[in-house]
Formats: structure tokens, sequence, C-alpha cells
């Protein structure tokens, strides 16, 4: 049987933030006290491509900070990537953890459909 499911991403896993990041070939994520443009931040620091200040993952809480200026200083798009690169490398962990198989399939929408098998190896 199929199901659909839509996830809010929480990002909260520090082997996900790496995976994510070496899935789209960005430098490595290093943790510290990271400076933004008025404040700073703690947490998992995420360098995406042409964005002047770092996305900070906070992995206490699941949440992000960053100061991209709407967009002036970094394409949300960029995000955008980032996110859906750490749900798909979250929950291919967390399927294999259970001993499930996972393919992974790239629509031409831009978009990943995972189909997870249950008991297989992968």
């Amino acid at each position: 049987m199929s199901h659909i499911v839509s996830i809010q991403t929480e990002v909260r896993d520090p082997v996900a933030i790496r995976s994510a990041c070496d899935r789209l070939k960005l430098p490595e994520p290093v943790f510290g006290q990271v400076k933004l443009f008025s404040n700073s931040a703690t947490g998992w620091a995420v360098q995406l491509p042409e964005w002047r200040y770092p996305v900070v993952a906070d992995v206490n809480t699941g949440k992000l900070a960053y100061d991209n200026y709407n967009g002036r200083w970094g394409e949300q798009k960029q995000l955008d990537r980032f996110l859906q690169g750490y749900a798909v490398e979250k929950a291919k962990i967390e399927a294999r953890k259970k001993g499930h198989s996972v393919i992974e399939q790239p629509l031409e929408d831009g978009s990943i459909k995972l189909t997870v098998s249950v008991g297989g190896a992968a």
C-alpha cells in the first residue's frame, strides 16, 4: 500500500546535516558560534552557495538562524535545496536504522521521491 507523506523539517541531526552537505557538495558544517549581520548564533554552520552569512542549525531546538536580507544576501532556493537534502538524508538514515531499504528517485519538478521497503536492505 502506498502512502504520501509531507514533512516539516526540523534540523536536529548532525550526521544528516553533514550528509546533506556532502550530497550538495557544500563545505563541511562547522560547530560553533557564528556572527550573522546584527547578532550571532551557536550551532552547526552551513555555508550555502553565494550566501554572505552561513545558516546555523541549533540541533537542540531544530531551528535555523540565518540572515539573507530578504534574498539580497542569499537566494531562498539555496536554503530550500539544503532543507530538501537534509530531509532526504535524515529519512534514509532512519529507515535504514529500522532495517528498511530506500530507493531515491529525482522527479522532473525538482522534488525527490523516496520509496521505503519494509524489511529490505539497501
